[in-house]
């Protein structure tokens, strides 16, 4: 028995970028369950903003952007930011009668008959004419290896995992990365840590001024130009820079972003360097980003020699039945929104036989 159910449009991810593409969907005309389905590999609502740690209030949230077709509105900024965004995804996907399938596992995207995409999950197998992949990162955190790595007596945490600054109390802590994510658990560590020590491997680039509309654009063009050639995709911090607001201002001042050269080696007690340095450590924080969650797309072979997927605005230049939101130049959430309407748009194009836009 052939238990593969069809579809025009199969949206993977339940995030921003994906409720972001269902609500154009929808609005475009497309019914959820006989026209397009969404697929969501959490557990509830919320995308990846539902894992993140409780000292991340609403407040602290820097670009976060409304869903299209409904606004954020009233948020408590005292209140965990995995509460706000949870309960406002879980409302919008109500709104809109989205109807998120979860939990489910995309486990291959390739070839069907007749033109079509097959899409193997953890319940069942759907055929589609085309793909809106919204996977995001957060499934993927990126963990360096260095040398001595598994010798390492004290414990290894990386971003995702990261518990909250009381849980350092007491403890030595090295914190990797130059990005956002590390200089705010390092602001929040310090009161609570024995001793924090910051390392990265580049010199930290802080950012003067408000982040002006043609600041975004310009790192938007710069991410976006990885993409097109194929190059896996930065993110838009790496291009930016930190914003020097006041917290930075008094980590600076205060010692706490005083920043390390990254270290050659790591020992069961801590790290060193070539030059005969050492810090003992009891904890080492990986600050250190995250991968697109893309391996399930690997039956397609859209990888091209330089490790990413080429995208041309969001649709795979190997494959026009597949769309990339979310990935590269609109991994932001106002770029996720934007991205979604532009996939629906050449989507519609590509359903209608008609060509698609460059």
């Amino acid at each position: 028995m052939n238990n593969t159910r069809e579809v025009e449009v199969v949206v993977t991810g339940a995030g921003q970028a994906g409720l972001s593409s269902a609500y154009h969907l929808r609005r475009s005309g497309f019914e959820p369950e006989r026209d397009f389905v969404v697929l969501d590999h959490s557990p509830g609502p919320g995308g990846a903003w539902q894992f993140r740690w409780p000292s991340l209030t609403y407040g602290k949230v820097h670009g976060m952007h409304s869903l299209p077709g409904m606004e954020l509105t009233d948020a408590d900024p005292a209140r965990p930011s995995a509460e706000v965004i949870t309960e406002y995804f879980e409302a919008y996907e109500r709104r809109f009668d989205l109807r998120v399938h979860r939990p489910v596992d995309v486990r291959a995207v390739g070839e069907g008959e007749a033109g079509r995409l097959l899409v193997e999950t953890s319940d069942g197998t759907w055929s589609t004419r085309a793909l809106i992949n919204a996977t995001g990162t957060w499934n993927r955190p990126f963990w360096p290896r260095y040398p001595g790595q598994e010798t390492f007596l004290g414990r290894q945490l990386h971003t995702a995992q990261y518990p909250g600054p009381e849980w350092f109390a007491g403890r030595r802590v090295i914190v990797v990365g130059g990005g956002a994510s590390g200089t705010q658990h390092l602001l929040e560590i310090a009161g609570h840590a024995a001793a924090t020590t910051w390392v990265t491997r580049r010199p930290p680039v802080f950012r003067e001024g408000p982040f002006t509309e043609e600041v975004g654009r310009t790192a938007v063009a710069l991410v976006e130009e990885r993409v097109r050639q194929g190059l896996p995709p930065r993110s838009v911090v790496s291009v930016t820079g930190l914003p020097l607001n006041d917290a930075i201002r008094q980590g600076l001042a205060d010692g706490v972003l005083d920043r390390r050269p990254m270290f050659d080696r790591i020992t069961p007690d801590g790290v060193t360097w070539a030059d005969g340095r050492h810090i003992e450590a009891d904890v080492i924080l990986w600050a250190t980003g995250f991968r697109a969650v893309i391996d399930h797309l690997a039956p397609l072979r859209l990888r091209e020699p330089g490790g990413g997927i080429r995208v041309d605005g969001t649709r795979a230049v190997a494959d026009p039945r597949v769309h990339l939101v979310g990935y590269g130049p609109s991994a932001s959430t106002i770029g996720a929104n934007r991205a979604g309407r532009a996939a629906v748009r050449d989507i519609r194009r590509l359903l209608a036989s008609e060509p698609v836009a460059a």
